[in-house]
């Protein structure tokens, strides 16, 4: 099902150029499927300054998937079933603020869900019901690593906002861009959220890079956002990206742990001798402990 990993594993989801960190080793691409399905793409496992790291391209190689057709359960699962405790994501976003300025980085700390997926946010279901704390998405342990080396790196990095997660593909209209800026958010964008929730789920340390491109539809005079100046962009900001993951990466300790990884603790709600042979078989990388504790 999965190659075993000799430690921990660092996981990286987002665009396809950051993949190609300068020292990653030992480089295959595997393909893994998981009890809900194929994730976007291959995942590509490796090694960096002594690391073991997987990586997922989230769109597919060549962009080939729309936010909305993105499976994060398989995403996440499979990230689980390859050992990874800790995903560092980065992706696009529009800014709703004037001081998050294109090629700045947000760590955000926060979501405001406008999606209409809820269903398929979630690893539950089938006879297993479980409700996760949830009320900060975000890895404290994790984003505070991101920021300490964006810094000194002396990369223009924001501490802290909320991201709103919006259904797409088409971009805000310029009413819901104002509106959005109005209510003081930081940035919008179409991916992250059920990322998060699964991860949190799933037991995996979860932190999001979101990487400004643009400044949505607000601003009265400036013109709205096209694709064609989020690549330009997004090149620009693949490389800053690199830059921090890499460092982060290097200095990573991946044996230490966070509340993130013992998310499910006290969070299942439904009595061990209800719970389906054929759901827990599906859920067995994220709740096996529980069941291997009774045995």
């Amino acid at each position: 099902m999965s190659n075993p990993a000799s430690q921990p594993r660092i996981g990286i989801i987002g665009g396809s150029g950051l993949y190609h960190l300068d020292g990653l080793e030992e480089l295959g691409w595997q393909k893994v499927e998981t009890a809900f399905g194929s994730p976007s793409d291959e995942l590509l496992l490796g090694r960096y300054k002594g690391k073991e790291v997987v990586f997922l391209p989230r769109h597919g190689r060549g962009h080939t998937l729309l936010p909305s057709e993105l499976n994060h359960r398989a995403n996440i699962m499979a990230m689980k079933q390859l050992g990874v405790k800790w995903i560092i994501s980065a992706s696009a976003v529009g800014s709703l603020q004037e001081e998050f300025k294109p090629c700045d980085i947000v760590l955000i700390d926060q979501f405001l869900d406008r999606t209409k997926r809820s269903v398929d946010q979630t690893l539950f279901g089938g006879g297993i019901v479980a409700h996760v704390a949830f009320a900060e998405p975000i890895c404290a342990e994790l984003r505070s690593m991101i920021l300490e080396v964006a810094r000194q790196e002396s990369v223009s990095i924001h501490d802290g906002g909320t991201y709103i997660n919006m259904e797409g593909p088409a971009f805000s209209t310029r009413a819901e861009s104002v509106q959005n800026h109005r209510d003081g958010h930081a940035v919008i964008g179409m991916t992250n959220l059920g990322e998060a929730k699964c991860a949190r789920e799933a037991e995996i340390a979860y932190a999001t890079m979101a990487m400004v491109t643009d400044y949505d539809g607000w601003k009265p005079h400036d013109p709205h956002v096209t694709v064609e100046a989020v690549i330009e962009y997004l090149q620009r900001n693949s490389e800053t990206a690199k830059q921090i993951i890499g460092r982060v990466i290097e200095g990573f300790d991946v044996n230490i742990s966070c509340s993130c990884h013992s998310a499910l603790e006290y969070s299942i709600l439904t009595q061990r001798e209800l719970w389906p042979r054929e759901t827990v078989e599906a859920l067995w990388p994220v709740i096996g402990r529980f069941v291997d504790s009774e045995s």
